[in-house]
């Protein structure tokens, strides 16, 4: 139900965004994150890029593509993911935001041989999560007309949990995750 839910407001947002099309300010760029599930051995960075629609000065809707890889277990399971994010974003202050929205994850699960053993295939999966997080956006020029460019920071905390119930002793892992990222998006 929440997942309905949420990918409903996610749409809402992007459908509204066509609507102030004339009036919006688009930004485009690269991202870097640091990203650690709840049960994953380490944290790693996790790169990619966004775009950034102001519809208003306290709405916006962004878009993003990343690449994150984690493993669990001592390294015996490798999971690849490519995050596409829906992202609506509320400014209650100028350069303060909150963000909540929905993820499409394509996902890539590899076994280390111990498991392939024991009769488990490496799989690809496709699901979905949503996500919430707060951050802030720096104007580093004063340009309005084209849009200069901005600085991005933000936490985002992603309900996201693979099922790895077939491999034996894993069924409580968590792979919810949280990213830190910051950004750099340039005004087109």
């Amino acid at each position: 139900m929440i997942k309905k839910m949420m990918l409903m407001i996610s749409l809402t947002i992007l459908v509204s965004a066509f609507g102030f099309a004339q009036e919006s300010k688009t930004y485009i760029g690269p991202q870097l994150g640091w990203q650690k599930a709840s049960d994953a051995d380490n944290g790693m960075l996790m790169p990619g890029g966004a775009i950034r629609i102001k519809l208003t000065p306290s709405l916006s809707v962004e878009g993003s593509i990343n690449y994150r890889q984690e493993e669990y277990s001592n390294n015996n399971i490798k999971v690849t993911t490519w995050p596409v994010m829906i992202t609506g974003m509320i400014y209650p202050i100028k350069t303060i935001y909150g963000a909540i929205g929905v993820g499409w994850y394509n996902t890539a699960i590899d076994y280390s041989t111990h498991y392939h053993d024991l009769g488990l295939n490496d799989n690809r999966k496709q699901k979905f999560g949503w996500h919430f997080g707060a951050g802030t956006e720096i104007p580093l020029t004063r340009s309005e007309n084209p849009p200069g460019a901005i600085l991005t920071a933000d936490f985002r905390y992603v309900f996201l949990n693979y099922n790895f119930t077939e491999v034996p002793g894993s069924k409580d892992i968590s792979s919810d995750y949280f990213v830190v990222t910051v950004g750099l998006l340039f005004g087109i």
